[in-house]
């Protein structure tokens, strides 16, 4: 390897140090190294210095209804989830506007418990496409990550940190627009269990001590101290970055489906129901009980008390009917769709989805218990066929009909022998 640091190559080097610990120690010890986040600027030799932070002032001109009027256009349905949302978006985000006012007039920082979500409801609801329409309506990066690739610290696997710098890389290197982001942990369930990862046995009680700190204020190095490539290319030039980032006005949103939660709910309502009808209990249905869900129910779960307190905004998310179904696919801004009026509109074909399909194709869908995630797997399955025989014919016009959804192979059949 050159002496030269200007032929010095990170890549190579990192190269040279994996074939070096593989032939040492095998398998059994592995490099844990993310793609660099920006380009090395100038390679003059000097130490990396930290650019000066400009204070960032935080334009959030919303109201709730304004925030719930916007989701309407995109969410069907979830009308006390959205409501709830709204409220919560706009306490936090109106919060650090007064913050950056107070700061900037040198008034002491007034307390302030930040409003963490915990979202409760079954998948393919709109869970995490809420959240993500919240962000890009008020500008924010948003970073969303799965529970379950998490891991403590000292074993192999994702560092919860990461999904905070990965605001970073959203926000273009801005770390102060990042400090102002939204994380969203999906499958937040899953950290109640333990799980096996390369034969040990990891608990999801580690990984939710580890979510504490970040819940609330503490600041973290902008760079993983354990990535070596990110390590070399800070040496290797000057890099223009805040050295940390704080967590204090990052958004935390933990989901999940926890089921096997309505079971302790349940049991704990038959216990102490005083005042509760039979026909009351026996009436409520999944959507009912995840409202009645108490901090004991979650600790039961196995969620701990420390986590559960820094998530005072929880919103309950409710399954999606057929009726609910259909008004996404006929009146979401969003509509699935749309795509497939993109796909056939890229060879001249024209669609035409008449009501009664879009219900027969809700129907179908419902059938399938993975709410809205089932409606593009119904009309894929439906539609392949005249993707791939269309294209080549003479035909430029597809109505989609209660007839074709339920008999595709013959309608396709009677079409083309019309044309041929």
């Amino acid at each position: 390897m050159s002496d030269d640091k200007d032929n010095f190559d990170p890549n190579e080097m990192q190269k040279e140090l994996e074939d070096l610990v593989k032939s040492k120690f095998g398998d059994k010890i592995k490099f844990v190294s993310r793609p660099a986040q920006f380009d090395p600027l100038e390679r003059d030799g000097e130490q990396a210095e930290e650019e000066p932070v400009e204070p960032l002032e935080f334009d959030f001109q919303y109201i709730p209804k304004e925030v719930y009027q916007y989701l309407d256009e995109y969410i069907i349905g979830q009308v006390e989830a959205k409501k709830t949302l709204s409220i919560a978006i706009c306490d936090h985000y109106n919060h650090i506007k007064k913050d950056q006012r107070e700061s900037l007039e040198n008034i002491p920082p007034s307390h302030y418990s930040k409003q963490n979500v915990l979202m409760l409801g079954p998948t393919g609801v709109g869970k995490t496409y809420i959240i993500k329409k919240i962000a890009d309506l008020i500008g924010v990066p948003f970073v969303k990550a799965d529970a379950t690739k998490f891991t403590e610290a000292g074993y192999v696997g994702a560092n919860i940190e990461d999904t905070v710098r990965d605001l970073i890389t959203q926000a273009n290197g801005n770390v102060k627009l990042a400090e102002y982001g939204i994380v969203y942990i999906d499958e937040a369930d899953k950290l109640a269990g333990s799980r096996k990862i390369n034969g040990k046995d990891i608990s999801g009680r580690g990984v939710q001590n580890g979510l504490l700190k970040l819940l609330e204020e503490t600041d973290i190095d902008t760079r993983n101290p354990m990535d070596m490539m990110a390590q070399m290319n800070m040496m290797m030039g000057k890099k223009k970055m805040p050295k940390t980032i704080n967590t204090r006005n990052i958004l935390f949103i933990l989901s999940g489906a926890f089921t096997g939660l309505e079971d302790i709910i349940k049991k704990r309502m038959n216990i102490n129901a005083i005042g509760f009808s039979n026909k009351t209990k026996s009436s409520l249905d999944m959507d009912d009980i995840f409202k009645h869900v108490s901090t004991k129910d979650l600790t039961d779960f196995g969620l701990e008390p420390e986590l559960i307190g820094r998530l005072p905004v929880r919103v309950n998310c409710h399954s999606l009917s057929v009726q609910h179904l259909f008004d996404i696919l006929k009146d979401s801004k969003e509509s699935i769709i749309l795509q497939y009026h993109d796909a056939f509109g890229a060879y001249g074909i024209e669609l035409d989805f008449t009501d009664d399909a879009l219900m027969e194709i809700a129907k179908m869908a419902h059938l399938e218990k993975t709410g809205a995630r089932s409606l593009m797997t119904i009309i894929e399955k439906i539609l392949r066929d005249f993707k791939f025989e269309l294209p080549s014919s003479e035909i430029k016009f597809l109505k989609i009909d209660k007839h074709l959804v339920l008999d595709p192979s013959k309608v396709l059949k009677d079409l083309l022998a019309e044309y041929n």
